[in-house]
């Protein structure tokens, strides 16, 4: 008879080869929050991929700049030509479509507010 336990367990040895990628849209994500965010991600595997899209040029992603380092997250950097026209939101999903028939990973974390 399989135990609760042992069901633990077997969840976890599935979730330690699983790969994840973590995308961020920096333009609506907290990067306080990053750590959090990282560790719940790799508590459905272990995550390979880490990127964040945004316009760094703008005075408010200054916030990310020590976290990029400190993770290891890769910046895509996405320029504001037009106001209103969702490039990162965009860019984002154009990544992960790729990544997703890449069989680069097996699951995603989508970072985001809208």
């Amino acid at each position: 008879m399989i135990t609760a336990k042992d069901l633990s367990k077997i969840s976890t040895i599935i979730a330690d080869n699983r790969k994840i990628a973590v995308l961020i849209d920096g333009d609506n994500a907290e990067a306080k929050l990053i750590d959090l965010i990282l560790n719940e991600a790799a508590k459905f595997g272990q995550v390979t991929i880490k990127r964040i899209y945004a316009d760094f040029t703008t005075p408010q992603m200054h916030v990310w700049k020590d976290q990029l380092n400190k993770y290891a997250i890769r910046p895509m950097q996405k320029f504001a030509y037009t106001k209103g026209k969702y490039s990162t939101d965009s860019a984002l999903l154009i990544d992960a479509m790729d990544i997703m028939h890449s069989k680069l990973v097996d699951g995603f974390c989508i970072v985001s507010s809208d």
